[in-house]
């Protein structure tokens, strides 16, 4: 049973745990709507100018649009880029799945475990085919894909599946989900156990929900991610130009999850962050903008001819 327990915890903990944390900026920009491939998906540009090269941020488990915060997004836009975010289906002002109801996860999981189908009502290829219709609907050719944690997991399918959309992919605290790939640490099952009793859930709730994260859709969304399982091969065939951060005190997803990532990709640069867990704090988030907007405008330049290539 422990072992069940962890693989749920890999996802189920929100990746902002950051106590400083804005979302007014982004809140400013208009929600608006969008009919995609028979859901509607919520979403907003910031930044927006038609001379602007694209940026698609995709968000993890549970998260909406608005989870990403305002450092993050007002970075990638001052250096000169229109950004896209969505709720992934199934979160925020999405279509949601809460009629198909919630899963048995012990029994999911253990199916999981076993190499048996889970029950679900979507995968990470229908995520993922999500943000490409999107990207049709407002006439983005192709764009900067950037994703984290299960949101880097459908980045990677974006690169995979959809070579002539992705100009870029950056992989933020992620994982191609090959099972030799190591566990959770056992501080990170104690965190969660601590968090899921009396108060602390209480509180733990209300912060997720305020940084704009659903738990209702959490146990589907981790579905969505059991339903594809390893998708090592999948990744092995990106040929994009790709970044994968990652956090040395990362206990959720450790670090060898972004190490395995960046060796499946022909020449992805990886890079690991001190001071960073399955987060994105205050005190690293100017060096990962430095270097994510660096390497956009890298493979922009180099798509100008003003560059070499990467």
């Amino acid at each position: 049973m422990k072992s069940l327990t962890i693989s749920l915890i890999v996802l189920l903990l929100p990746p902002f745990a950051s106590a400083e944390f804005s979302r007014s900026y982004i809140d400013s920009h208009p929600l608006q709507q969008a009919s995609v491939n028979g859901v509607t998906i919520a979403y907003r540009t910031v930044g927006q100018a038609e001379e602007r090269p694209k940026v698609v941020a995709i968000m993890g488990l549970g998260g909406s649009n608005v989870a990403w915060g305002d450092t993050m997004i007002a970075g990638i836009e001052a250096a000169g880029y229109e950004v896209l975010l969505f709720d992934n289906r199934d979160t925020g002002a999405s279509t949601r799945f809460d009629s198909w109801g919630q899963p048995t996860l012990w029994l999911q999981i253990l199916k999981h475990r076993l190499g048996f189908s889970v029950n679900a009502p979507y995968s990470l290829n229908d995520m993922a085919a999500d943000a490409v219709g999107l990207m049709d609907q407002l006439g983005y050719q192709d764009a900067h894909i950037i994703g984290t944690s299960m949101g880097g997991m459908i980045a990677q399918i974006i690169a995979a599946r959809y070579p002539e959309r992705t100009r870029s992919l950056i992989s933020i605290m992620s994982t191609t989900g090959a099972p030799h790939l190591p566990p959770p640490t056992n501080v990170a099952e104690d965190r969660l156990r601590n968090l899921a009793e009396g108060e602390a859930e209480a509180d733990r709730d209300a912060a997720i929900r305020a940084r704009g994260f659903y738990p209702d859709s959490m146990p589907r969304h981790l579905m969505a991610v059991f339903k594809v399982g390893d998708r090592s091969v999948e990744v092995a065939s990106i040929q994009a130009a790709t970044l994968v951060l990652h956090g040395v005190d990362d206990g959720l997803i450790p670090p060898a999850h972004g190490e395995h990532t960046a060796e499946m990709i022909k020449g992805a640069k990886y890079m690991l962050f001190e001071g960073m867990g399955h987060n994105l704090p205050a005190a690293v988030l100017p060096d990962l903008l430095v270097n994510m907007n660096a390497h956009m405008n890298r493979v922009d330049a180099a798509a100008r001819g003003n560059g070499s290539e990467l």
